[in-house]
């Protein structure tokens, strides 16, 4: 068999990403298991995991990389830095026509480069096989934590990227008194099981939506709504999930009643910009409108929530909104509404997400990449190659990745 040279990315995108998509452990693995495969690692200042790391699982660190068969990143690669007929495998955010990613696709067309996007590496039943969703829900979670007690004055959290790892975050949370407040978190996915992962070890207790909506609680209490509990079809009838993916534009949002009780709002639920959002900007200028933290871990940038106006940074995570204008302000101001809006939250504990996304790929994704081109899992991921979309994404061709 022809030996395959694969590439490991220095992150290029601003802000850096310090994570990883396989680490070294799992590249020795490999290298013992597939005596065809060559793994080469382009130097990075940042890289989570030290070239030294790399170098003694037997990789090769090189800068130069374009004799590689197949690269692979965590975030978008710079245009600029694109290998044409090369496959790659990344997080390219666009199969929802993201305007901010239209020359990325545009570019990886007229290089022929062959995309395999993580976020859809999935399984038969459409459930994604790799991901570092969870993460981004314990750190969302944490952050939105933070960001009340800032608001309220009531308590004092240190940001996530200053611990050394996730142990010791959970250990930040000993002794720590919170206030009585409410929570409310969308989503019961693998970035849901992660918010509630971290309600529940920072001893927040859970409660039913019927409490939630109508008790007075002396203590921190969370509820977590599926999308059966925040959406209803417009002409009735009982709950049909599998409608309800299929045809979201026929449904509207039952969500109201959350934002007239809860203080923080932790968003983790996948949005379809076919679906209705949960609150619209009229909702938010609304006397009874409580909610003033918002912890939008999904982050779509003017989508399912109003106030997510940009990705905030790791370095400044959190910016106000002003319902009055619609506009950014000062956050922690009387009056706005404060958003969490980090886009890449795992990377605050890069180990600890690097190496539970690495051992996913491992026992999902390497072997089919390394053997079977063809298999159905790679092709579901693979949004286009040789220059063209494939059949599955073609509606990414009129206005937006053809011009």
């Amino acid at each position: 068999m022809q030996n395959i040279r694969l590439g490991i990315l220095r992150e290029g995108k601003v802000p850096p990403d310090h994570r990883v998509p396989l680490i070294p452990e799992h590249c020795q693995e490999l290298l013992q298991q597939y005596g065809f495969l060559e793994i080469y690692v382009q130097p990075s200042a940042i890289r989570c995991f030290p070239e030294s790391d790399y170098q003694r699982a037997g990789c090769i660190i090189a800068e130069d990389l374009s004799h590689c068969h197949i690269l692979m990143g965590v975030k978008e690669v710079p245009t600029a830095l694109l290998l044409p007929d090369t496959t790659y495998l990344f997080f390219s955010h666009t199969i929802k026509r993201q305007p901010y990613n239209r020359k990325l696709l545009q570019e990886m067309l007229r290089r022929r480069i062959r995309m395999i996007d993580y976020e859809l590496i999935t399984f038969e039943n459409g459930k994604r096989a790799v991901a570092f969703g969870h993460f981004a829900g314990v750190v969302g979670t944490h952050n939105g934590l933070l960001t009340y007690g800032k608001r309220t004055g009531s308590f004092q959290l240190k940001p996530a990227h200053s611990f050394r790892d996730y142990a010791e975050m959970r250990a930040s949370y000993t002794g720590i008194e919170l206030p009585a407040m409410k929570i409310v978190v969308a989503g019961t996915g693998r970035v849901g099981a992660g918010a509630i992962e971290m309600l529940n070890m920072a001893g927040i207790r859970r409660v039913e939506k019927e409490e939630f909506l109508q008790e007075t609680f002396a203590e921190p209490v969370y509820t977590d709504l599926r999308s059966k509990d925040m959406y209803r079809h417009r002409e009735g009838g009982a709950w049909d999930g599998a409608h309800f993916h299929a045809h979201p534009a026929e449904y509207e949002s039952t969500f109201a009643p959350y934002t007239r009780v809860a203080d923080l709002f932790i968003n983790t639920i996948y949005w379809d910009p076919k679906a209705p959002i949960f609150f619209n900007k009229a909702d938010m200028r609304a006397p009874d409108f409580r909610i003033r933290t918002i912890a939008d871990v999904t982050c779509d940038i003017e989508g399912s929530i109003p106030s997510t106006l940009r990705a905030s940074t790791i370095a400044d995570p959190v910016y106000g909104y002003d319902p009055l204008t619609e506009k950014e302000t000062l956050p922690f101001a009387p009056g706005s509404i404060d958003v969490m809006a980090v886009d890449n939250l795992p990377c605050e504990i890069p180990v600890d997400a690097s190496r539970e996304f690495s051992y996913n790929m491992m026992k999902h994704v390497m072997h089919l990449l390394l053997t079977a081109d063809e298999h159905p899992m790679i092709e579901r991921a693979t949004i286009c190659r040789e220059g063209e979309l494939t059949p599955a994404f073609a509606y990414l061709g009129p206005g937006y990745a053809h011009q």
